[in-house]
């Protein structure tokens, strides 16, 4: 066999980098990071069903700086996943591959989720 017959792939140094790529790659973190996500939720869940003491303990971790910033983070990357799974549901049906529309819908889903963000902790925020 020989070496240097055999096309080489391109790796990230040479691909240029766009903002839907970079869109594309925040979904799938998101994912993954809601996914991280479900841990605390069920750390909630079973301190909430273990009794008064238990679930004091874990109110007193996320009702801190760090605990409501990774409530508000959470919050942030469900939204975001939410609006780009909408916005992947139209590529489906075959909406919105033009570039210009592609990165106009990356910005919406961004405002979008920043905005809806900010709105739910606003509402969270006066009921508490």
């Amino acid at each position: 066999m020989a070496q240097g017959a055999r096309p080489l792939s391109p790796h990230l140094q040479i691909y240029r980098w766009y903002f839907t790529m970079a869109l594309s790659i925040a979904h799938r973190a998101s994912g993954v990071a809601l996914a991280a996500g479900l841990v605390l939720l069920t750390w909630w869940l079973v301190a909430l069903a273990s009794g008064p003491d238990y679930f004091a303990l874990v109110q007193a971790v996320m009702h801190n700086i760090l605990g409501g910033l990774v409530l508000f983070g959470y919050t942030f990357l469900l939204l975001y996943h939410l609006g780009n799974g909408i916005r992947h549901l139209a590529w489906d049906a075959g909406w919105g591959f033009e570039k210009e529309q592609a990165r106009q819908s990356g910005i919406l889903v961004l405002a979008a989720a920043g905005g809806v963000t900010l709105l739910v902790w606003m509402l969270i925020l006066s009921l508490g």
